[in-house]
């Protein structure tokens, strides 16, 4: 099976990105701005009938592609855009995964998306076959050779018939010995069992009860917290899966007396911004968040005065 990572594809499509720099679209790719970015997306979808693709150029603009409908890319365009610039120039090493696809779309990475990426046979599974090969036709040697040497011992089996079964007889007798001791020590330890048995279950489910009953989590005002996996409360918001990485996911304030925002990010729903202070999804609406630009700090960032 492949062991390719989702590192691995970013990996590949900053690779394939160096190579296309002096390809075709390098004056597109030489320059990431975002102008170039969207000039470089239409050209890549005007003869584009990837369901893959298309699906994923839907899922990162919000709108599907129309090639008679070019001028749809606006300002919000350009801004979502400055992602796949950040991700190709370097400047963030974990970009959402709408950004991920898109990039390779503009690079033509293949294969593509990462569901088919992953599939490819690598180095370790070719030599895993081979050795898989080899073991086969050693046990087809080992076989004849087995042959062979039953053949020649026959004669020297018969000669030890007699004494093979006189071992074996004194075998059983003292296995039936050891069988009544074992039988004994069992019945002597069986309450000091029982009791050991009917501890270990209180334990577990004392565990059960304190921890793994409770392993859930419920997104609360601008953080998640553990809570019973079967608790009906107020809180409308829906229960997931235990995940320590969501422990320190919060939603946060950002004024605009913020001196660096290049690692927070926001969401935005009926015009209505909201900031976090690491990647993911939205815990309400599930929306992918996205990376603040210079553009949307100035524009939603609370006026909380200015800097001393």
């Amino acid at each position: 099976m492949s062991n390719f990572t989702i590192e691995d594809y970013r990996k590949a499509i900053k690779a394939k990105y160096e190579k296309e720099i002096n390809g075709e679209y390098s004056n597109n790719l030489s320059s990431p701005t975002t102008a170039n970015l969207r000039n470089l997306c239409i050209k890549r979808f005007e003869s584009n009938t990837n369901k893959d693709d298309l699906s994923a150029f839907e899922y990162f603009f919000n709108f599907p592609f129309d090639k008679d409908k070019k001028n749809l890319f606006g300002e919000d365009e350009l801004n979502k855009l400055e992602s796949v610039k950040r991700f190709f120039l370097g400047r963030t090493e974990k970009p959402a995964e709408d950004t991920i696809q898109l990039a390779a779309i503009l690079v033509d990475l293949q294969p593509r998306p990462f569901n088919k990426f992953k599939k490819l046979i690598d180095q370790e599974d070719l030599e895993l076959i081979n050795e898989l090969r080899l073991t086969n036709n050693s046990d087809k040697e080992d076989s004849s050779n087995s042959l062979k040497v039953q053949a020649e011992s026959e004669d020297f089996n018969v000669l030890k018939t007699d004494y093979v079964t006189e071992e074996r007889n004194s075998e059983s007798k003292k296995s039936i010995k050891r069988n009544k001791y074992f039988e004994k020590l069992f019945n002597r330890s069986k309450p000091t069992m029982i009791t050991t048995a009917v501890i270990f279950c209180l334990i577990a489910a004392t565990i059960y009860f304190a921890f793994i009953k409770k392993h859930c989590m419920q997104w609360s005002e601008d953080h998640f917290d553990v809570v019973d996996c079967n608790v009906k409360t107020e809180n409308q918001n829906k229960i997931i899966p235990y995940d320590g990485n969501l422990l320190e996911f919060k939603k946060i304030r950002v004024c605009d007396t913020t001196t660096n925002y290049t690692d927070i990010w926001y969401s935005k729903c009926d015009n209505v911004v909201e900031f976090f202070n690491t990647h993911g999804r939205n815990p309400v609406n599930d929306k992918p968040l996205r990376a603040v630009t210079k553009h949307i700090f100035e524009r939603y960032a609370e006026k909380c005065g200015s800097k001393k």
